[in-house]
């Protein structure tokens, strides 16, 4: 076990991460949740008192200018969810990339030519624009509170405009525990949906899957996503390369811990 070395979280509320357990379960490591007020961001941000770390809400954006470097791909999407100090030398990854796909493909959700929405417009949506666009997608629009540009949409078009949207990801924690009652979209006027992605992870299922899945629409949640960004975020802390189906036996472990802990 690294004694002497600093692997953890950093975001502003962690009272519903399974970080620790994943990262602890997938390598022989510490592993600490890190939650950051504004400030303390900032402070955390500049003592670099890490050896790696991932980061979510709200800092995935904030962090880009306290690194040295980014790799292409989180580059490219403008986001960055793992940071490796190289004696001093911040480098910054996104691993959600790599999560995203491997749910996508591992549940065979066809993207090619296809019209998709993706809810939400912050760090998430970013990599999720990206990941649809490598799978082929037809047309990707951001649906968002307050549209930016000709490719945000509001809600209200999304259902006025673009019922016909196949495939539609959440990426908004609206819905996450611990406001389960909430749902982002009302998917009974999307007649053409094929698949609902959602990023969230706790609750396991959240009300936007279970509407789609009682309309006969695929629909998958965030926790297989966790669990493969934190493999490949462990690939690049440690310079190690780790077999993929780790990520399948880490899922089905914390889904067995999961519901146990509802039946009790």
């Amino acid at each position: 076990m690294d004694s002497n070395k600093r692997y953890g979280l950093i975001g502003e509320k962690l009272g519903h991460s399974y970080s620790k357990y994943i990262h602890e379960r997938m390598v022989d490591c510490d592993y600490e949740l890190i939650p950051l007020s504004e400030k303390e961001f900032h402070v955390f941000m500049k003592k670099k008192d890490f050896s790696g770390i991932n980061v979510t809400i709200p800092y995935k954006e904030k962090v880009i200018p306290y690194l040295d470097d980014i790799d292409d791909l989180a580059k490219q999407i403008g986001a960055v969810n793992t940071i490796v100090n190289n004696n001093g030398k911040l480098i910054g990854y996104n691993t959600d990339f790599y999560g995203l796909l491997y749910m996508f493909e591992r549940n065979d959700i066809i993207v090619k030519d296809k019209k998709c929405l993706v809810l939400g417009n912050g760090g998430t949506s970013k990599t999720a624009q990206v990941v649809l666009k490598k799978l082929g997608a037809g047309e990707v629009f951001v649906v968002s509170r307050n549209p930016k540009n000709e490719k945000h949409i509001s809600y209200e078009d999304s259902y006025n405009i673009h019922c016909d949207a196949q495939v539609i990801v959440n990426t908004t924690p609206v819905g996450m525990y611990p406001n389960m009652d909430a749902c982002p979209l009302d998917l009974s006027k999307f007649s053409q949906c094929s698949a609902v992605v959602d990023v969230i992870f706790n609750p396991i299922e959240t009300k936007l899957t279970k509407q789609a899945k009682s309309l006969g629409i695929q629909a998958i949640t965030g926790l297989p996503m966790l669990v493969a960004q934190a493999k490949q975020a462990q690939e690049h802390f440690r310079e190690i390369k780790l077999d993929n189906h780790i990520i399948d036996k880490i899922t089905q472990e914390l889904l067995a811990r999961i519901q146990k802990k509802t039946t009790m």
